[in-house]
């Protein structure tokens, strides 16, 4: 500042009256600088390579290399529905270098479930929703081309009941109640096959040794364009875009068979706020690059980014919501 400047500001705050000072601010606390990227992190999945919840975690890694390690790893413990990945997470260390991406059900639906489940809500740290993801019905070659719709599904089930089954990514998961929620709405008998993940189901049903299968509808997404499969029904509450000719189950009456999944990105239950805020910008900024979108849109994934706080209330909204639907499906992992 100028002298000049200087003798003019000394002036005019001698000529301000009193009554009128303002008081000095209080200095500000300097802001922490930005934790230093780690080494290596890695990121768990409960599921195999080349489903989405593997898709979708890849490409966080993909982004997340550089902003929070040095090295981004995906590390697929894949068995016993997804509750492989959520305990090794309860188990490490809270520091950022191990991270979950998982669908919601490990957290909200598996502790109506499993009366032993190794973990609990209070072991995972919601730090961001990630996609949504709906489920779908489909068919392959062990059920009739005359077969396409879900009533004609049904109808046939009827009439062939011990060729009327149904696979789902496992017992127990989302898309397995939905499939039992159908029996119990339809009155139709179905068997249940229950896999280790999506992939090895819907070979099999190319292969004609299941019926059908209920799961994400972007696995299915190749095999219908070449027409492998038919999908007759989808779980959402309107229709998936990238199935716009389907309908939903409430379209056909199935109402209560409505299902919306979503996966989210966890850090152990220790974790400290300042991490899962860090962590939480990270992978909001993740989510929305201009390329995320498009290339989920191939899995038949919407692009759905929330905030720790947004993904702790649907943690625990859908775990009050899962209640009544087990009691009424009357599953237990030994049924």
């Amino acid at each position: 500042m100028q002298r000049r400047d200087l003798l003019l500001a000394a002036a005019t705050a001698s000529m301000a009256p009193l009554a009128l000072a303002q008081p000095v601010p209080s200095p500000q606390p300097a802001q922490p600088a930005p934790a230093a990227p780690l080494d290596t992190s890695r990121i768990l999945t409960g599921f195999p390579a080349g489903g989405t919840v593997d898709v979708v975690a890849r490409r966080i890694a993909d982004r997340l290399r550089g902003p929070l390690a040095k090295t981004v790893l995906v590390d697929n413990r894949a068995g016993a529905g997804g509750r492989l990945a959520v305990d090794e997470l309860r188990r490490s260390a809270a520091d950022g270098s191990t991270l979950l991406v998982s669908p919601a059900a490990m957290v909200t639906l598996y502790p109506h479930l499993y009366l032993k489940l190794p973990y609990g809500l209070d072991d995972v740290t919601p730090v961001a929703g990630l996609t949504s993801v709906v489920f779908g019905l489909a068919v392959g070659p062990a059920v009739p081309e005359s077969v396409k719709t879900l009533k004609d599904f049904l109808a046939w089930a009827k009439l062939n009941p011990n060729a009327a089954s149904y696979g789902s990514p496992g017992a127990g998961s989302p898309p397995h109640l939905v499939g039992a929620l159908l029996e119990k709405e339809s009155g139709v008998a179905l068997n249940h096959v229950p896999y280790r993940g999506t992939m090895p189901g819907i070979q099999d049903l190319l292969g004609g040794q299941i019926a059908s299968f209920s799961g994400p509808i972007g696995d299915y997404l190749p095999h219908v364009k070449t027409g492998k499969l038919r999908v007759l029904a989808t779980s959402g509450p309107k229709r998936s875009r990238y199935l716009a000719e389907v309908p939903t189950y409430a379209e056909l009456g199935f109402k209560a068979l409505e299902q919306v999944e979503w996966y989210g990105l966890f850090l152990p239950g220790r974790a400290s706020p300042e991490l899962v805020r860090r962590v939480s910008e990270q992978v909001r900024a993740a989510m929305l690059a201009p390329e995320m979108a498009p290339a989920l849109a191939q899995f038949g994934l919407e692009v759905a980014p929330t905030s720790p706080a947004e993904l702790q209330k649907a943690v625990r909204d859908e775990h009050a919501a899962w209640g009544p639907i087990v009691k009424r499906v009357g599953f237990t992992p030994e049924s």
